[in-house]
């Protein structure tokens, strides 16, 4: 185990990609903060709030590539997502495009906004295995309609952990007139992020995951045409007339706010530690889960075992297995912690697959283990 990390070695953790892991060095960062409020809580929420929020998005902003104007903290992407959803005019018929990969949590939301609002969620096949980004593309342009408003779609998805184009996508989408709409929850930290490049209308990720910030520290980012649209779900003292997107995001009453300060930490952290060869390690272990549990069950998998289709984390399909027990027998009699996600296609059937992540923290062992335990379960 990484000596930096603060992890059990009572199991052999392969779940990364659920809720993150945070370093010791950045925690440390984090719970200075917890006492700095403490210490002066009038000073440091009326006084000092804005100016260390406004640092602390300026550190952010610049890692991921977006004007500090267009980019507010929230708590997780989910919350990013749904403020963007609860917040656009929609109209009763609109259509929202999505793929069959997307993570459960968001497609309740769009259906809540469909139960809201009358408009619909499509849900479009993306064969597999993935071959090529416009292979892609076209699948997923055969759901267009003329009824289509917006385009929602993961930038690496929960389920499969595959990365998509989004970047194609969303060019694309601008010419037709579409909202583009992006979860990046697995995103910030595993692959790099250039979003005024990227080119999507709303983005959310998380910081809390592959960045190795805090729980609870996340980003939602928004096209400058499209600041005056976007609301918080909770209206407090940042709403007042003419504030600003940021402004109106990042008061929204008394919270804990040390999780969003130490992401410049986390960002400090990874740049110190040679991250980009961190990151190749990992690809290089799940591009061994990759060919092993490929072999193990004879399944084809979900993609190429190349950078453009995933890095860190790997999803591979199962066989005809009982989820619930394979998981818990897996952490009961091998020690491996490991999450078996599944999707539904769109002709409604559900597929099962165990999803590996990878961190500094991991090595080589970790998989051995996960292998032998899948061999004698499966």
């Amino acid at each position: 185990m990484h000596p930096d990390f603060m992890l059990t070695d009572e199991v052999v953790f392969l779940n990364h990609g659920s809720f993150g892991a945070c370093p010791r060095p950045v925690f440390e960062v984090y719970q200075a903060w917890q006492r700095e409020a403490e210490r002066q809580p009038v000073a440091f929420f009326q006084r000092r709030y804005d100016g260390l929020m406004d640092e602390a998005r300026g550190h952010l902003a610049d890692y991921v590539g977006a004007d500090v104007d267009s980019l507010a903290f929230v708590v997780n992407a989910t919350e990013g997502l749904n403020a963007v959803a609860w917040s656009l005019p929609w109209a009763e018929g609109d259509e929202i495009l999505t793929s069959e990969h997307e993570y459960g949590a968001l497609e309740l939301t769009w259906q809540a906004i469909g139960r809201r609002y009358g408009t619909r969620l499509v849900r479009q096949p993306i064969p597999l295995p993935l071959s090529s980004p416009q292979a892609f593309v076209d699948a997923l342009w055969r759901g267009v309609t003329p009824r289509t408003r917006a385009i929602f779609l993961s930038h690496i998805t929960s389920p499969t952990a595959l990365i998509f184009p989004v970047a194609e996508v969303c060019r694309r989408a601008r010419q037709e007139g579409l909202w583009t709409i992006i979860d990046g929850a697995h995103a910030l930290g595993q692959i790099p992020l250039d979003l005024r490049a990227l080119g999507a209308d709303f983005y959310s990720g998380n910081a809390h995951k592959w960045l190795c910030a805090p729980k609870g520290s996340a980003f939602l980012y928004v096209r400058p045409e499209w600041h005056d649209l976007i609301r918080p779900l909770a209206v407090s003292w940042g709403c007042r007339p003419n504030s600003t997107f940021a402004q109106r995001m990042q008061w929204q009453g008394t919270r804990d706010i040390a999780a969003y300060l130490s992401v410049p930490a986390a960002i400090a952290y990874q740049r110190d530690h040679d991250w980009e060869a961190v990151r190749g390690a990992c690809h290089a272990l799940a591009c061994q889960v990759h060919a092993r549990i490929g072999a193990l069950t004879g399944l084809a998998p979900l993609s190429p075992a190349q950078r453009d289709y995933f890095v860190q984390m790997v999803a591979l399909p199962l066989p005809p297995c009982d989820p619930v027990i394979l998981k818990a027998r897996l952490l009961d009699e091998y020690r491996v912690e490991i999450p078996i996600t599944q999707y539904t296609t769109a002709d409604g059937q559900t597929r099962h697959l165990v999803r590996a992540s990878f961190q500094a923290y991991n090595a080589q062992a970790d998989v051995d283990a996960l292998v032998e335990g899948l061999t004698k379960l499966l």
